[in-house]
């Protein structure tokens, strides 16, 4: 089966989080000009679109990007369906989750917030309840499909605190309303920027 993309395009305008700087995607050097060679340059932060957030983004003696194991972010993962409006919670966590493994969440988010012009305060994230499940279960990875695990107004910082101080590492900004539940085949890297506490990511899915 062909890889699936579930990555958030890079584009100028795109939605960020409140108080990041805006996206800037522009042609500096043009063949048709007469420049020698097209360039295309690029202003963000590190934790815009889809991206995965380091330890040290939360965590004050947490680890940066560059120390993260590429095995955690290449391998099998599953895809979970949650109903609830506001936030992932234990109740709707797999009974079957084990130790190591990937999790994404795909949400209302998906088909509702993920193509409105502007960002969205009501995102369904995860909950400190849900987390604190995860990081007992001892799970790898959780992703999520808007620019924050945690939540705009609640939950935030304890998600944060809570995943990633148990060592899971967290991807944000997922586009899963393509993707059905299931299990996958899960490549997402990131760039290599050393002691960053973030970086952008291509995610891609395999049946």
């Amino acid at each position: 089966m062909a890889w699936i993309d579930i990555s958030t395009p890079l584009q100028s305008g795109m939605v960020v989080w409140p108080g990041d700087d805006a996206v800037r995607v522009e042609q500096t050097m043009f063949l048709e000009r007469g420049d020698p060679f097209n360039l295309t340059r690029l202003a963000m932060t590190v934790h815009t679109g889809t991206h995965i957030d380091a330890p040290c983004h939360f965590l004050r003696n947490g680890k940066a990007m560059d120390t993260m194991p590429l095995d955690v972010m290449i391998g099998p993962a599953r895809v979970v369906d949650i109903e609830d409006p506001v936030a992932v919670r234990p109740a709707e966590l797999p009974a079957d989750l084990r130790r190591g493994e990937r999790v994404l969440f795909r949400t209302i988010n998906s088909t509702r917030h993920q193509a409105a012009p502007r960002f969205v305060e009501e995102f369904v994230f995860v909950s400190k309840e849900a987390a604190a499940a995860l990081s007992e279960v001892g799970v790898a990875l959780v992703g999520i499909d808007y620019l924050s695990v945690g939540g705009f107004s609640q939950d935030q910082v304890e998600t944060h605190e809570i995943l990633l101080g148990a060592g899971i590492w967290v991807v944000e900004g997922l586009r899963l309303g393509h993707v059905s539940p299931g299990s996958y085949e899960l490549v997402c890297v990131p760039l290599l920027i050393p002691g960053a506490d973030g970086s952008p990511a291509r995610a891609l899915l395999r049946c």
